[in-house]
């Protein structure tokens, strides 16, 4: 038995099978789920995923450094590409976000340095036999959003961490019947 959530749909089986809940170590990758789930806030993970394509050449192949140095004038094409979600205040929260990112990695050699320390470095582990027992934040979700926000990030409440440590492998929430769920573990 799989996880339910990505339902029937080819994409969203797709994202559950090769990467949602592996754990991630590249500052590149942590940028685009940061970028994804700042995008995702207050709309359904399918709606992001189907337009990743988009959201990746909009946002510089999810190059941090050229995205830290979008202006009004690439703001203003964002918000005119009909691929991406067009909202100015995540555009813009993008932009900060890139710049508070790349601060983070001068402070600590990596983002990927910084991020984990909130899981005490390791994967946390839920046994979850059933989809409606996975949670929408944990303490260690709130401490980092907490902890982002008074480093200058945006769009990163309890719930949008909760779901980046998902999808970045901080917690497994793979339900422990999935195949994923020892996978992602190896």
């Amino acid at each position: 038995m799989q996880c339910t959530w990505p339902g029937n749909d080819e994409q969203m089986q797709e994202y559950h099978n090769t990467e949602w809940g592996t754990p991630v170590h590249d500052d590149k990758k942590h940028f685009e789920y940061l970028v994804l789930d700042t995008f995702q806030a207050g709309l359904s993970w399918k709606t992001i995923l189907h337009r990743r394509k988009h959201f990746k050449k909009a946002f510089a192949n999810f190059d941090v450094k050229k995205v830290s140095k979008f202006n009004e004038d690439k703001v203003a094409e964002l918000m005119a590409n009909e691929g991406i979600i067009r909202n100015k205040l995540k555009i813009t929260g993008t932009i900060k976000n890139a710049k508070a990112f790349i601060e983070v990695q001068k402070e600590f050699g990596s983002f990927d340095n910084y991020i984990w320390q909130f899981t005490g470095n390791k994967t946390i582990v839920n046994k979850v036999k059933q989809s409606s027992e996975i949670r929408a934040t944990s303490p260690e979700s709130d401490e980092m959003s907490k902890a982002l926000k008074k480093r200058g990030f945006t769009f990163v409440g309890s719930t949008i961490c909760y779901a980046y440590m998902q999808a970045a492998g901080l917690v497994n929430d793979h339900l422990m019947s999935c195949s994923r769920y020892k996978e992602v573990m190896k």
